[in-house]
């Protein structure tokens, strides 16, 4: 009795198809990793870019805020609060640089504006 090609592929598939099970298994994984190593890279930059965004934020409030209240001479406590916490965000982001100076100036101006006599 002769067998066609069709079951010649039957008997091949019956004998090796764990190798088959595994060589799909090992595909899958493979598109799946780098599928996910793409989407990382990704999230990755898209962090990056936040976090830099949000320290340029906080540096140039600094700077505000600073150029503000030297005009004024003074410092409110609530402004000086409100620097503190800006400053120890953007340093917890890397920052450290001119803005350390400006915060210590604004922390040691005085709190309310000085009395003038007229």
């Amino acid at each position: 009795m002769r067998y066609g090609p069709l079951s010649e592929i039957i008997k091949y598939m019956d004998r090796q198809w764990v190798e088959w099970l595994f060589l799909i298994i090992s595909a899958l994984l493979g598109w799946g990793y780098r599928r996910l190593a793409k989407k990382q890279a990704e999230e990755s930059l898209k962090n990056k870019a936040l976090h830099d965004g949000i320290q340029a934020l906080l540096r140039d409030r600094i700077i505000g805020v600073y150029n503000h209240y030297q005009d004024k001479r003074f410092c409110p406590i609530y402004a000086k609060e409100n620097v503190k916490r800006m400053y120890d965000a953007y340093h917890d982001l890397g920052g450290n640089d001119v803005a350390t100076r400006l915060k210590d100036n604004l922390l040691s101006m005085p709190e309310e504006p000085e009395e003038r006599e007229d």
